[in-house]
């Protein structure tokens, strides 16, 4: 059975190498180019754009303009009402921009999912790379703690010695016969 200090020393060793591995993967991420926006395929980039566009504020306001607008000129049939009532043909036009926008926001969706994963990976990374070098500043201070417990050790067994030879009375020197 190994004892606990063979144990220790293992996992510092473990922990060392990995370490060491977090370390040389950060300096070479570090020289890698940032994902730009050249890299995106077409398809990426409209379907950000599609989806930049139709999550903003001013998409909403339009859209609810223009509703509203046709909504006010069917029902007042102010130009011939080419839509009544039901608005059948605002449904189908509001079907086919949802039949339409939904796949770009969710290819966008998905590639900003591929993105955090990334970088929730890094983050991980970067954590226990954070826990290592504390666990082994931790070492090293309780390593410091140890040798001032000894030098002051060595301090109070000086001091008391020198305490102890001021406290003895003075021997006479001894005669010699």
């Amino acid at each position: 059975m190994p004892n606990v200090e063979e144990v220790k020393k293992g996992l510092w060793d473990a922990e060392r190498k990995l370490l060491h591995h977090l370390r040389e993967v950060r300096r070479q991420e570090r020289h890698k180019r940032p994902a730009d926006r050249e890299q995106l395929t077409p398809g990426q980039r409209i379907a950000d754009q599609v989806a930049a566009t139709m999550g903003s504020w001013s998409f909403i306001i339009i859209q609810t303009t223009i509703l509203f607008i046709w909504i006010v000129l069917n029902v007042t049939a102010y130009v011939r009402e080419w839509d009544p009532y039901p608005f059948i043909l605002l449904n189908l036009a509001l079907s086919f921009q949802a039949a339409y926008a939904a796949p770009f926001i969710m290819m966008s969706q998905n590639r900003q999912q591929d993105i955090d994963r990334k970088e929730a990976e890094n983050d991980y990374r970067i954590n226990i790379k954070a826990e290592l070098e504390i666990e082994l500043l931790h070492e090293k201070i309780e390593l410091l703690h140890h040798k001032f417990d000894q030098l002051r050790e060595k301090e109070v067994a000086s001091l008391a010695e020198t305490v102890q030879e001021l406290a003895d009375p003075k021997r006479p020197p001894e005669k010699a016969d």
